[in-house]
């Protein structure tokens, strides 16, 4: 598996309903919500997560970078969520899935 992408399309509740496990797709690129896409997947059967989740970084003021530089603030559809509750729940049910599928001796790396 190459990449999970997620679509710009913010469901009210990210925990997927009930979906039918599949065997684990070698070589392919899944594209649809991460979190369905991985719930799909077979537990323990993924030897590494490369993400990069979005930040949430629709800022209303300025924001600088310790070296003194302005960080330009991202106002694409798939970096916006209704409330830092619905951030905090996107990050823990797509980690959740993500440790689940993750092998035991698996690495995940997470771009933030």
């Amino acid at each position: 598996m190459n990449l999970i992408a997620r679509t710009a399309e913010q469901p009210t509740s990210f925990r997927p309903a009930r979906a039918a496990k599949r065997e684990l797709p070698l070589d392919s690129i899944l594209q649809g919500d991460c979190i369905a896409e991985m719930a799909r997947l077979p537990d323990k059967s993924v030897d590494m997560i490369f993400a990069d989740p979005p930040y949430n970084l629709q800022l209303g003021g300025d924001l600088f970078r310790p070296e003194g530089s302005r960080v330009d603030a991202v106002d694409d559809d798939w970096d916006k969520f209704d409330s830092l509750t619905a951030y905090d729940n996107f990050t823990r049910d797509w980690l959740e899935q993500a440790r689940r599928i993750l092998k035991d001796d698996g690495t995940i790396w997470v771009i933030g």
